[in-house]
């Protein structure tokens, strides 16, 4: 981890995100580690205008607490980090410079904002697994 403001849990997670829109999550070797990397598009081989990331905002049409939406978008690639020991969660802001394979936001210009602790995407995960039918799709 690095030396940001280290978040160790969903209300203060959530507190931020209310101060300020426009925050993301990403799993990776971090802030200093992504300044000399590039996001790559794994199937293609192609390296993408910015970093993968997921974002905390919620969406318009989203009527349950921040909190449940955080929780689920910290579980929807925190298996990037059970793969790789290396990796971790950060929150970090940038410039929407297109979108990835699976639709999700790149980010070019990044400013790191926070660290994620383990004990808040444990919560994260007992949230989301306790409020969602987690795995389930329209199949």
């Amino acid at each position: 981890m690095s030396d940001l403001p280290l978040m160790k849990s969903l209300d203060q997670l959530a507190a931020l995100v209310r101060a300020e829109s426009g925050l993301h999550v990403r799993y990776s070797e971090g802030p200093e580690h992504d300044a000399t990397e590039s996001s790559i598009d794994t199937e293609s081989g192609l390296e993408l205008p910015g970093l993968s990331v997921n974002p905390l905002d919620p969406e318009p049409w989203w009527t349950r607490p921040l909190e449940d939406w955080l929780a689920r978008q910290l579980c929807q690639y925190r298996h990037l980090a059970e793969k790789n020991p290396d990796r971790y969660a950060w929150v970090l802001r940038g410039t929407l410079a297109g979108r990835g394979p699976d639709c999700e936001p790149l980010l070019s210009d990044v400013e790191a904002v926070a660290d994620l602790s383990e004990v808040l995407l444990e919560e994260a995960q007992e949230r989301y697994l306790r409020n969602f039918n987690a795995g389930n799709g329209p199949e």
